[in-house]
């Protein structure tokens, strides 16, 4: 069995073969439980009806796009599951797209087009390595320090770097 069998993806992109190609690529790593939408819209339906584990969507879509959907997700009063993990994919990979998704709560991002490789690497990352969360009056997300940095002199301010002993 699959180390991923057990996992439900919601696949939002309003580009029909992109779906395709990206539930093919999940299916061939064992995961069987997919969803689609064509937009953020349908995908918020989605998501308040049916928990998927993992949510991985397209940053430019017409009406609700990926930026938007992942800031309701994460700060909206109704959300059912702020906390799942998201994973942004886009051609546009320009540096300021990239902080733009960071920003708004995504957990991984990866480039059009995809590979699997790139797909199994974003996924295995966001089950395996769940990040810390924070929320703040600016942000609620995944903790988007990647790793501790031991010549850091800055201010510590999250309360785990206070259990680290940096305080």
């Amino acid at each position: 069995m699959s180390q991923f069998a057990r996992v439900m993806v919601l696949v939002v992109d309003d580009n029909h073969y992109m779906r395709v190609i990206v539930g093919t690529m999940l299916r061939s790593i064992g995961i069987t439980q997919i969803r689609e939408a064509s937009d953020g819209i349908d995908a918020l339906e989605i998501v308040r009806d049916w928990r998927p584990d993992v949510i991985i969507l397209d940053l430019m879509m017409e009406q609700l796009d990926g930026i938007e959907f992942t800031k309701l997700v994460r700060r909206g009063t109704d959300s059912p599951n702020p906390y799942v993990p998201i994973i942004m994919m886009t051609g546009h990979t320009d540096r300021r797209r990239v902080i733009e998704a960071r920003d708004a709560g995504v957990n991984e991002f990866v480039a059009k087009p995809l590979t699997a490789r790139a797909l199994i690497d974003r996924m295995r990352s966001v089950i395996k390595n769940e990040r810390g969360w924070v929320k703040s009056a600016n942000y609620v997300g995944p903790d988007r320090r990647r790793r501790n940095n031991p010549n850091y002199k800055g201010p510590f301010r999250r309360v785990a770097d206070k259990a680290d002993g940096k305080m």
